[in-house]
């Protein structure tokens, strides 16, 4: 009798750790939906204390990932799960480090602002980007409830938009071409949104590298078809923060 209260009393006290980190991934992941709108919108509108607002709150996304780290460290040294348990954590661990990146992708977005405010606008392409950055946060929004209810179908559903966000991006890459084509003014500030273009095509990714994570978290599997790729442009990525 004593060893089985023992044990739910360990089962309790598991259970309420993935309480407290699943509530972080969801806060973080908030976090980063506003800083995805946000960040497009500073971009749109030339807000530069949003954008500003944006740069702050991606420090609060890196401590929340910090605190995620520390939370699930300390369960896997307490209570060495093993087998679906180690799974959910080491699947938190990769959600966590997949937000954090588009995180910084849109404070990217953000710190081009200031720069992009003292150009001359590219006929609605600020626009675009928003519409592309809007298609992402949603993508999250639904990934971080298939996480919640741990609903395959739903993350299935997320890694197949991804393709429609490289669709956008090779739209908006090829008006951009145009643009500089037209008038080699337009040159520098078409390099300029074409990064944030590829930042926001880089955001889906790593949605898409989550949605996969919820598929393993709860089949055990990783998806066996590769996802499907609309990005064929040349242009290098802009990796840095």
């Amino acid at each position: 009798m004593t060893n089985t209260t023992e044990g739910q009393h360990i089962a309790s006290a598991f259970d309420r750790d993935l309480e407290q980190v699943t509530a972080l991934i969801v806060k973080m992941g908030g976090l980063v939906e506003v800083a995805i709108l946000d960040g497009a919108k500073s971009l749109e509108t030339r807000d530069l204390e949003l954008a500003e607002q944006v740069r702050e709150a991606d420090k609060r996304i890196d401590t929340l990932e910090e605190q995620i780290n520390d939370v699930a460290t300390t369960i896997i040294a307490r209570r060495a799960p093993v087998a679906t348990d180690l799974r959910i954590i080491l699947s938190v661990l990769r959600i966590s480090s997949n937000l954090e990146r588009v995180g910084d992708y849109a404070k990217n977005m953000a710190k081009r602002t200031s720069v992009l405010a003292e150009m001359p606008r590219m006929n609605g392409s600020e626009a675009g980007l928003r519409r592309m950055a809007k298609e992402v946060q949603e993508m999250l929004k639904d990934v971080l409830d298939a996480f919640i209810r741990r609903d395959v179908q739903l993350a299935e559903d997320v890694r197949s938009r991804d393709l429609d966000v490289d669709q956008m991006y090779n739209a908006l890459f090829r008006e951009f071409l145009t643009f500089m084509m037209e008038d080699p003014r337009n040159i520098t500030a078409c390099m300029h949104l074409h990064f944030i273009a590829k930042n926001v095509e880089r955001m889906g990714d790593h949605v898409t590298n989550i949605a996969e994570q919820v598929i393993y978290l709860v089949t055990g599997e990783h998806p066996e078809e590769g996802r499907p790729k609309g990005d064929r442009t040349p242009f290098v990525t802009e990796e840095g923060v």
